[in-house]
């Protein structure tokens, strides 16, 4: 017993004598310290204000009050001369406006919240002038809060946007008719019984697949591919290869060719002893996984992995990450959509799917994401974690958890003012490079990179930013066709009548992709540069489409009218790769392909960068 008071006496000095400071104010709360850093800061600051008034011999001042500072007795009764009396109010100012901005970083999660505050007013009022602007900017606009923007952040029900797209919407209500209001006006709740899945039975029992034919060392591209597959792998390394003919001439394996490939050219499977036979079949059984949406299947899931291969190779993040953290990067983009029903959360919500009942609304489908890839993980022939050591696997685990749940794409403008305030901090520290000390500041620029290559689709080639286009708004219809089935609302750009697609892809480079990558491209400076090159282009193609009455709505892209040639955008690791991809396929199937496709020779690389 003494023994323990001892100790806890012993903590109780330490973490008291951890947090004094010379602030003559806490001496006057006799035990009643202050203990927490943040609060140390203020109460410091606090003191530097007091000391300065001190020194300076300034007058009272209104703000005096408003912090409780006492007033020292001035250190010196001559008077200042006006430059330094004019200097040390300016002075006194910025230290108040400090203060001010630290008080507030307090009810906030942490520092960089302020950002996404900031950043959520700001498109917030850029939305609200966007939906006054026509019919399918009303849209538009409701699509990139109701995607991107958190719904249990404050901002988000901003009093502006939300009148100025009510307005718009009670003008569009008045054109179009009630025809599309009154097959909403009451959930079919029958149907609703209808939709529940088989969720917790597809998560404690997963299908089971045959194991692979090859037993041994599997081939070079981990499953049998057509020989023409090759042409199209040597531009793994570089941004925006023709992941569809990857696809295609895989034999509709292009997940498990992508991710074999990269995780074995970074030398990983040698490095951690993985077997390549068990990585491969669990591969081959994730990719069994993924349902066949237009859009998001395995080979959206190919892509990402890919996307994540580039980001994590640039110059400024060179030996920045472990290996088991590039590992889990590049595991994580490859599971991040297994088994997505190609329905969002909140209709996932909305339905009363036992998914979302499974986990309480929250970031619904990439938790099922999660549960799923781990759950195959389990299988015997399938565990090629077997031999690492508990730490590796419950850090891998963890690191791969928080980078998908960073996939919800609520948590964008969080995910962009974390970035942003790494990228403001450099710039104020003057610091040329990135230092990432711990594996919590590398987590967060993981998570920022699924994130971009999640998004990436409108910085790749302008062929395959069309494709992906059409394949994300024949999921979206698909939705909007479910939703009015079941009597639900139908949700922005789902409605296969009314939608501009050349305008909601301008709003969306504009709103969400630019401001992600510009600021990505900062940090990295100059190795993403290319991409910013390429986004602007693509973002010029679309602009130039827009029809000329902003009421109108269009289904599709007039396809008179030719893409621009594919520009130039290695960015990477094999600047000797080939620079341009074939036109992609445009079908939805993501299998049936017995045959060898057609498959055309890559054309010259430009020579005019358009």
């Amino acid at each position: 017993m003494l023994a323990a008071k001892s100790k806890l006496a012993a903590f109780k000095w330490a973490f008291s004598s951890s947090i004094e400071h010379k602030n003559k104010e806490s001496h006057r709360h006799g035990d009643d310290l202050i203990v927490t850093p943040f609060a140390q800061l203020l109460a410091s600051l606090r003191n530097v204000r007091s000391n300065f008034i001190a020194i300076a011999n300034l007058p009272p001042g209104a703000t005096d009050e408003k912090y409780r500072t006492p007033r020292r007795p001035p250190l010196h009764s001559t008077p200042l001369p006006e430059p330094v009396m004019q200097c040390a109010n300016e002075t006194l100012e910025e230290l108040d406006w400090c203060l001010d901005q630290l008080e507030a970083i307090q009810i906030h999660r942490s520092v960089s919240e302020m950002a996404s505050s900031k950043f959520r007013k700001l498109l917030n009022k850029e939305l609200s002038h966007f939906a006054e602007s026509s019919k399918s900017g009303v849209q538009v606009s409701k699509f990139l809060i109701n995607t991107y923007m958190d719904k249990d952040e404050d901002e988000v029900n901003d009093k502006e946007l939300a009148a100025a797209v009510a307005a718009a919407t009670r003008n569009d209500s008045s054109q179009t008719g009630d025809a599309s209001t009154s097959a909403c006006s009451s959930p079919n709740l029958s149907l609703f019984n209808k939709a529940k899945t088989a969720a917790m039975s597809r998560i404690s029992g997963v299908r089971r697949l045959r194991a692979p034919s090859h037993g041994g060392t599997p081939p070079e591209y981990g499953v049998d591919c057509f020989k023409e597959v090759a042409v199209y792998m040597q531009r793994i390394n570089d941004w925006g290869p023709n992941i569809f003919k990857i696809h295609q001439l895989s034999k509709n394996h292009s997940l498990t060719t992508v991710t074999y490939t990269i995780l074995r050219e970074r030398g990983l499977l040698k490095h951690f002893e993985i077997p390549a036979s068990t990585l491969v079949t669990y591969l081959l059984h994730l990719e069994h996984h993924y349902r066949d949406n237009p859009y998001h299947n395995q080979i959206h899931a190919a892509d990402v992995a890919q996307s994540m291969h580039v980001l994590i190779s640039s110059t400024a993040l060179t030996d920045m990450f472990t290996d088991l953290e590039v590992f889990a990067a590049i595991f994580a983009s490859a599971i991040h959509d297994v088994d997505h029903p190609g329905f969002t959360n909140q209709y996932l919500v909305n339905s009363n799917n036992e998914l979302a009942i499974m986990y309480n609304d929250e970031s619904v489908l990439e938790q099922h994401h999660l549960a799923v890839a781990f759950k195959l993980l389990q299988e015997s022939h399938c565990d090629f974690l077997r031999d690492w050591s508990r730490k590796q696997r419950q850090t891998f685990r963890k690191t791969v958890i928080e980078m998908v749940l960073a996939t919800d794409m609520s948590k964008h403008m969080s995910l962009l003012a974390d970035l942003k305030t790494m990228v403001e901090a450099k710039k104020v520290s003057n610091s040329a490079v990135i230092t990432l000390d711990n594996h919590v500041e590398r987590l967060q620029v993981l998570q920022s990179m699924i994130h971009l290559a999640d998004l990436s689709n409108p910085t790749k080639p302008i062929d395959l930013y069309r494709s992906w286009n059409e394949r994300i708004l024949e999921e979206y219809w698909r939705q909007g066709d479910k939703e009015k089935e079941l009597g639900l609302e139908i949700s922005p750009m789902c409605d296969r009548g009314n939608v501009t697609i050349e305008k909601s892809q301008v709003g969306f480079i504009d709103y969400i992709v630019h401001p992600l990558f510009e600021t990505w491209a900062d940090l990295v400076y100059p190795d993403a540069q290319p991409i910013l090159d390429q986004l602007e282009e693509n973002r010029q193609w679309y602009l130039a489409r827009i029809p000329d009455e902003p009421d109108s709505a269009r289904t599709e892209t007039d396809s008179s009218r030719n893409p621009p040639k594919t520009s130039d955008v290695t960015t990477t690791t094999n600047p000797s790769s080939p620079t341009s991809t074939s036109k992609v396929s445009t079908t939805f199937s993501t299998g049936g392909a017995d045959e060898l496709p057609t498959v055309e020779e890559p054309p010259s690389p430009p020579t005019n960068g358009t």
